[in-house]
């Protein structure tokens, strides 16, 4: 169709039909066809621009045929067999081609029938040219190929796994190796790739591999706690890629394959015997790889970075992300939760709950709804509690209380007496405990009975060495307490009399001297 209108503006121009066909490379009958054909149609030069090439077609040529595709068979639904394979897991094509054939037993062998299928689906595979603004994307995953590290005492073999994050803009990249992909390994790699850039994107884009998301979704994907607190920590979101769409994250995909091919390949014959030192020699040859320059544009990853990612990136905070795992727990009976087989308690209030906790390598945080209700240095010792009195209810703040020398000494409150009967109460078991409760009786009847009685009381069973709370209890209902004690010599009643001086007369000086009788 080109040479067509070729044809026609050549001829616009004067030149005879001769020229028209050397020019165009077609033979000089060509020419002539399309010349009496343009002139029959009345179509001059230029042509009408809204035109198309099969407008222009059928104007000059009304009595030509559409192109017809021929086909042997009828071509299958593939829009159905489509939907049907992407429903149904456990279906393949091969099943499908059969059960046509059932139908249509002359149709198309499964070769043509496969063949055909693949032609129809790469119209639907289409690509997205994506282009990536400065600073604003982060593309982190882990590389396929691992690094063996040999233990220099035992000789056993650990492969280190190979974490690549790349920039969006300039495909600057950062790789290092860890002990592993989890979670730990998969936040620390995160906090060095921010350090290595010096700065932080708006945007970071992982895979949906267990450390960075729980459950995996399409359109709502939950990300790992953890992950989500240092998105917040360094104020960068966090995108997961969608599930099985690695062109999602092309840019990590280009990137682990770069650092494969020239990091981990370059490295295939050396012997490491420690992670330290597999990262000291990937940090050459990645700097190697930034500096390498790319093949059909100027420059290289680092010239781009300084250009156009590291101006746009955002400074990093003050602080470094402290790594913390959470965990959900239900408050027990005994408000307190388990973490790791040891006991922390919440206050009481949340029996029953469901909260949240935050273990660091130091504290351990408590959350109800968002809300912190407790904190608590962490501790490792199993088996064991880690219990602050304020969370207790007050009857159990008052019975954890109840040691030996708070007894004795709320006895002692009373009086001397009572503060003795209640060490002897207490040295006369076997363990102390047995007896808080006569102890507590002891203190009860304080409520009751004024000191005086109780002193008296306690003297009287101290002397009969009636050392419990029963004893107390009947002395005092039986007014035992105001009768003398045996062995106490009686006290003699005071009497009063207008003819008695008393005592005080006699303690006074003499006012004057008493008359002398001749």
């Amino acid at each position: 169709m080109r040479k067509l209108k070729e044809v026609l503006r050549l001829h616009a121009l004067g030149l005879s039909q001769h020229q028209i066909a050397r020019s165009c490379s077609i033979s000089q009958s060509t020419v002539h066809q399309y010349v009496s054909a343009a002139q029959a149609a009345g179509v001059k030069w230029p042509l009408n621009e809204n035109w198309d090439d099969q407008q222009i077609e059928k104007a000059l040529f009304p009595q030509r045929p559409a192109p017809t595709v021929w086909r042997k068979h009828q071509e299958p639904d593939w829009t159905r067999i489509h939907e049907e394979l992407q429903k149904h897991r456990d279906l393949t094509l091969q099943l499908v081609w059969q059960e046509g054939r059932e139908s249509d037993p002359e149709g198309y062998g499964y070769s043509r029938f496969c063949e055909l299928y693949r032609r129809w689906l790469k119209k639907l595979d289409l690509v997205l040219r994506q282009e990536h603004r400065a600073g604003e994307k982060l593309f982190v995953d882990y590389a396929g190929a691992t690094l063996p590290i040999h233990d220099p005492q035992s000789g056993e073999v650990q492969s280190a796994a190979v974490f690549v994050a790349v920039l969006g803009a300039s495909s600057y990249t950062f790789a290092e190796a860890t002990t592993g992909q989890d979670l730990r390994n998969w936040i620390g790699s995160h906090i060095r790739a921010f350090e290595y850039f010096g700065g932080l994107s708006e945007i970071v884009v992982p895979d949906n591999l267990k450390s960075a998301v729980t459950h995996p979704s399409y359109y709502e994907p939950e990300l790992n706690p953890t992950y989500r607190d240092l998105g917040e920590h360094y104020g960068v979101a966090i995108i997961p890629a969608r599930p099985y769409r690695a062109r999602d994250k092309a840019k990590a995909e280009v990137g682990v394959q770069v650092v494969q091919r020239w990091i981990v390949a370059a490295l295939r014959k050396h012997k490491f015997f420690s992670l330290a030192e597999a990262n000291q020699a990937i940090g050459e040859l990645l700097a190697r790889l930034n500096q390498r320059p790319f093949r059909k544009r100027e420059g290289n990853r680092a010239t781009l970075f300084a250009q156009l990612d590291r101006p746009a990136l955002k400074p990093l905070p003050a602080t470094r992300y402290e790594f913390g795992k959470w965990k959900t727990a239900r408050v027990n009976l005994d408000y307190h939760i388990e973490v790791e087989r040891h006991y922390y308690s919440v206050p009481y209030a949340l029996v029953h709950q469901e909260v949240d906790a935050r273990l660091t390598s130091d504290t351990l945080e408590i959350l109800h709804r968002g809300v912190r209700v407790a904190s608590h240095v962490r501790s490792y010792e199993p088996g064991k509690a880690t219990t602050l009195t304020e969370h207790m209810p007050k009857a159990h703040q008052k019975y954890v209380g109840r040691t030996p020398s708070r007894l004795i000494e709320d006895a002692q409150q009373i009086g001397p007496c009572t503060g003795q009967l209640a060490e002897a109460i207490l040295a006369a078991k076997r363990h102390p405990e047995m007896g808080y409760r006569s102890c507590l009786g002891i203190l009860r009847l304080a409520k009751t009975y004024p000191a005086e009685r109780m002193e008296a009381a306690a003297r009287r069973a101290l002397r009969a060495r009636a050392y419990n709370y029963q004893s107390m209890d009947s002395i005092l209902k039986n007014q035992l307490d105001r009768l003398p004690l045996p062995g106490d010599s009686p006290v003699q009643p005071t009497v009063e009399h207008d003819n008695i001086r008393g005592a005080n007369y006699f303690d006074a000086p003499p006012e004057t001297d008493p008359p002398v009788i001749q």
